[in-house]
């Protein structure tokens, strides 16, 4: 039975849950934040596993005593408690998938708002356009879900596209539902810059972020190269006669992140702090993965479109996922912000390789 498989494994989590009990009894542990949290977050984690366990438990002691009942009795009787045995053999086949589930490590990001960054890739202004397009794509399916929006920087390109744009999504199930988005997007459509009516290709690349908080990652300030200059629109003219852009330049790992479209200096600083902080997370969590997987790929590469994650055809109303060959002909409706067949289907995947993984 399922029990038997995970038996050790159960009862180490029921062990290590009488131990997190102890810790949080600590009172030390709130002088110490960032320990805080990863302790009542496993707490929380491993308490609905030894629920589980334990409701299994009490549903199989059901099922033998119905066995019983079933193997002394007869007539009307028999009848009953061959009823309670298949009521009680649902309810662990429905308790044992509960626990594999739960079994499935938990995502570190779960429940974090997240960072999501744009650009155009290859395609020259249609790619801009294009990039623009996704972020406005996005944006209405955060609105569809209830969650917030706050664009941190945007480069506005020549033809009302987006060179880039960097915008934090605020929402409980976020990262769960956009994890998967990051990586090279391509569209197949007539652009508005071609006068002849062909249809191009062109990509825009998708990062995203775990927003970190500061218990997350430790900077040194002394790690940091700090610049300030004035802001520039579209074509370089200056909008702003103060120095209020911030560049800040981590130097142990080269990360660059500039900010400029609040017009204070300390509005800028801020926000490129919480977007340098997102990228240091990001990097810690892929090169622990890295050593889990060598074959693990950036998700964002060249934003070549040899590299594509996702196709966006126009002519025929139809989005493809190349990842789990997913196709949809309701591109109109997805470009509208109805994105949850395709988060479905990827969340999906992911709890499937998971529990291949188990």
């Amino acid at each position: 039975m399922f029990h038997d498989v995970f038996h050790d494994r159960l009862t180490e989590l029921e062990q290590e849950y009488e131990g997190v009990l102890a810790e949080l009894n600590d009172p030390t542990l709130s002088s110490d934040p960032r320990r805080l949290r990863q302790v009542s977050q496993r707490h929380r984690d491993l308490k609905e596993v030894t629920d589980g366990w334990h409701r299994l438990q009490a549903a199989e002691s059901d099922l033998d005593a119905a066995r019983e009942m079933f193997d002394d009795s007869s007539g009307d009787q028999r009848e009953l408690a061959q009823l309670e045995v298949v009521q009680a053999e649902e309810e662990i086949a429905r308790l044992e998938e509960e626990l594999r589930l739960l079994l499935v490590p938990r995502d570190p990001n779960a429940g974090r708002n997240m960072i999501m960054e744009i650009r155009g890739a290859e395609g020259g202004e249609e790619a801009n356009i294009f990039a623009k397009d996704l972020f406005e794509m996005y944006s209405r399916y955060a609105a569809n879900k209830g969650w917030k929006v706050e664009v941190l920087s945007s480069s506005p390109s020549e033809r009302d596209g987006l060179n880039e744009v960097t915008f934090l999504v605020k929402g409980d199930d976020a990262w769960q539902r956009l994890e998967h988005e990051g990586g090279p997007h391509r569209v197949q459509r007539v652009p508005v810059t071609e006068s002849q009516g062909r249809i191009h290709t062109s990509s825009a690349a998708v990062a995203v972020l775990p927003e970190a908080e500061e218990v997350d990652v430790a900077i040194d300030p002394s790690d940091l190269k700090i610049d300030v200059y004035r802001s520039t629109g579209p074509g370089g003219q200056s909008v702003n006669t103060t120095d209020s852009a911030v560049r800040i330049t981590h130097l142990p790992t080269g990360i660059v992140v500039a900010m400029q479209d609040e017009k204070s200096q300390i509005q800028n600083r801020a926000k490129a702090m919480t977007v340098l902080r997102s990228r240091l997370l990001k990097a810690e969590q892929d090169r622990q993965a890295a050593e889990l997987s060598q074959q693990r790929r950036s998700q964002v590469g060249g934003g070549g479109r040899s590299e594509k994650i996702r196709t966006y055809n126009y002519k025929d109303n139809r989005v493809t996922d190349h990842r789990i060959k997913l196709t949809l002909h309701k591109l109109d409706r997805i470009l509208l912000g109805d994105l949850d067949d395709l988060t479905d289907a990827l969340m999906a995947d992911k709890r499937y390789r998971q529990l291949g993984e188990g």
